[in-house]
């Protein structure tokens, strides 16, 4: 796999459009254990990324990340800005002097989604996006172990996303508003897990298709 800077507006722009055309599902979920304001605070972030997209296919992929996540984190607002800033930011400094790559991405992906889970300090199993993005952190590491090829690696990332995501229907909340919830909030899926498994499903189209 040998991705350049020069498709990150392709992937900014999927990202987009399964999150526009999904709003409406995820903002009534997180009205009914969150604050309401997932999906514009997510739509704000990617609209900014969107406008220095073009910027960002001149610099390599280690500087890319690293203004992406300066801009996510001074236009976005709740945890997601905070979370995906962190998340990019690690994934710059993993990404220092290296070419995109299969190996590469698993490495950076894993210690952006670490760094994620250092600063909401929580981890897979407490209803957030980390139980999607731990488990494909991990899948990709696995899949780059194993020199497997793309269309696999791809479906194995889809399938592991909506496993994730389902799996925080049962899940008792531990953080933010939903956390004073209690039972009220089983049988509701998070809303971050949901947009973080769509996102993943976007961009792995785009990598299908090129």
């Amino acid at each position: 796999m040998s991705v350049s800077t020069s498709q990150i507006k392709s992937f900014i722009q999927a990202a987009s459009e399964i999150i526009n055309a999904n709003a409406e599902e995820v903002t009534e979920l997180d009205q009914t254990i969150g604050d309401g304001d997932h999906v514009t605070n997510l739509q704000r972030g990617l609209s900014t990324l969107d406008g220095i997209a073009d910027s960002l296919g001149a610099l390599d992929w280690s500087a890319a990340f690293q203004k992406m996540g300066m801009s996510v984190m001074s236009t976005v607002g709740g945890a997601s800005g905070s979370l995906y800033g962190t998340l990019f930011i690690a994934m710059s400094k993993a990404m220092k002097g290296k070419d995109m790559s299969l190996e590469s991405m698993a490495d950076a992906f894993s210690q952006g989604v670490d760094a994620m889970k250092q600063r909401g300090k929580s981890d897979v199993g407490e209803k957030t996006m980390l139980d999607v993005l731990v488990p494909v952190a991990n899948a990709l590491k696995e899949s780059a172990a194993q020199a497997l090829p793309l269309p696999e690696v791809l479906a194995k990332l889809n399938q592991v996303a909506e496993i994730g995501c389902e799996s925080t229907r049962d899940m008792l909340p531990t953080k933010g508003r939903a956390s004073f919830l209690g039972e009220r909030a089983k049988g509701c899926i998070d809303a971050g897990a949901r947009t973080g498994q769509l996102m993943i499903a976007a961009i792995a189209g785009v990598l299908g298709s090129s």
